[in-house]
């Protein structure tokens, strides 16, 4: 086998990280946009030792499960990749990853529950995150997402996983700031204002935030008027921040972010619980997905305890927390973003609920202060970023529980490998159920209950 070699081959299933998976001469090959039980012929572009990538240069036989996609754009833009899949086989492809993950890793064939279907496959993203640049001649300004496996920016007129009020003000963004003369940005050279366009909104579409990231450490009077004209056209609009980065990063947001017009944060009502958001904090970009998770947390915990004490990690807005606390004797939260500590606070007041604690600081130490305090929990909640938890974190939370942990996890692998260590520690997983918290992208939601062994 050699790079360009050109074959037919038959498309397997789904794989972690989105790619499928085919075989020539039982050698498999990794292959971009695929759909299981396609017939295609495909060119070799790299060939590892254990396995080679191609790209399909003709579909021979399409799949019974591949459909067209609603965006134009979808072949090139990097953003939600599966859009070509029905429905009902993203879901079963996923249910399928998280096994095959978890076994890979672990050594061991778990039983995975039936993974739950997001309520919305489209427009369901209520925060979006667009890097900007601008043409060299005519200097339009565009918007939009990444080609995959790069940093060329497609311009995005529409997106299908947002709504079209959002896809509005993001064109009236572009429009208004090349009148207005404010500059895109140049990763390459560090020039130009305008970085980043972050947008976020409640699910009940009442309550948006406008988030000008820019490259800078003032707000100029260019910027201001466009947020003021922003605040006038689009009434849903409750404030504009900017944010100012001018790192060479790619970090989006930085720590410092400030009021133009309006307020600093929006609020999301999930079935009469008020959640405040602020421009750095974290919240479910699926809202309705997340009250799916929520709901199936409360569950597992009210079937194995009753009036529990919770611990609350990696809780950003105290999102579980104020969830549980009906259920709860009482909810420690521990957040090390400050923005989101703040707004879990406001939440609790906003909630009238006195049984929260709120505990700022990185979930390390904040656990080893707990253990010194001789403090533990009936209940740990962890929901850490992609990256999982620390060895040192997992090893202080065991502490910490006396019974059962519920692990959400937004990357399976990381999942998996945490797993290994909380069975090192006697916790063992007694209940995993995938989510599809986004549609249309190879990512996926995990819910995991450990119980510890006696």
């Amino acid at each position: 086998m050699n790079i360009k070699d050109k074959y037919i081959v038959k498309i397997e299933k789904m794989l972690f990280g989105g790619n499928s998976l085919a075989r020539y001469e039982n050698f498999p090959i990794f292959v971009k946009s695929g759909c299981p039980e396609d017939t295609v012929k495909i060119e070799i572009t790299k060939i590892n030792k254990n396995y080679a990538e191609g790209k399909i240069i003709r579909i021979i036989e399409a799949s019974k499960y591949r459909v067209n996609p609603k965006c134009a754009l979808h072949n090139i833009c990097g953003s939600c990749n599966w859009q070509y899949m029905k429905y009902n086989k993203q879901l079963h492809q996923k249910q399928n990853i998280v096994k095959e993950t978890i076994k890979n890793i672990t050594g061991k064939d778990y039983e995975i529950k039936e993974i739950i279907p997001s309520p919305k496959q489209y427009e369901y993203r209520c925060k979006i995150q667009l890097p900007v640049s601008q043409t060299k001649v005519s200097k339009r300004i565009l918007a939009g997402y990444y080609k995959d496996n790069s940093h060329e920016l497609i311009n995005i007129k529409h997106c299908h996983m947002y709504d079209d009020y959002i896809n509005k003000i993001v064109d009236y963004i572009k429009i208004n700031a090349q009148e207005l003369g404010i500059s895109g940005y140049n990763e390459k050279n560090n020039i130009g204002i305008l970085r980043h366009i972050v947008i976020r909104k409640s699910s009940d579409n009442s309550e948006i935030l406008v988030i000008l990231v820019i490259n800078s450490d003032r707000t100029d009077k260019n910027i201001i008027l466009l947020a003021k004209k922003l605040m006038s056209e689009f009434p849903k609009i409750k404030g504009v921040c900017a944010n100012f980065n001018t790192k060479r990063t790619n970090v989006i947001l930085s720590d410092k972010t400030s009021i133009i017009q309006g307020q600093d944060y929006y609020i999301e009502n999930l079935k009469g619980i008020k959640y405040k958001v602020s421009a750095n904090s974290f919240f479910q970009v699926n809202p309705e997905c997340a009250m799916l998770i929520f709901n199936k947390v409360k569950e597992l915990i009210s079937q194995k305890t009753d009036k529990p004490s919770i611990l609350d990690a990696y809780s950003g807005v105290s999102s579980f927390g104020i969830w549980l606390s009906s259920l709860a004797l009482s909810v420690t939260c521990v957040e090390e973003a400050i923005s989101s500590s703040k707004d879990a606070k406001e939440n609790i007041r906003l909630n009238n609920i006195d049984n929260i604690e709120i505990i700022n600081g990185d979930a390390e130490k904040s656990f080893k202060n707990l253990i010194e305090n001789k403090i533990l929990f009936d209940v740990s909640i962890a929901d850490p970023p992609r990256k999982g938890c620390s060895e040192k974190s997992i090893e202080n939370l065991v502490k910490l529980t006396k019974k059962y942990i519920v692990y959400v996890s937004c990357n399976v692998s990381t999942l998996a490998r945490d797993m290994k260590l909380l069975e090192k520690y006697n916790f063992f997983p007694v209940y995993i159920q995938p989510v599809d918290m986004f549609p249309n992208t190879y990512h996926i939601e995990t819910i995991a209950l450990f119980e510890k062994s006696q």
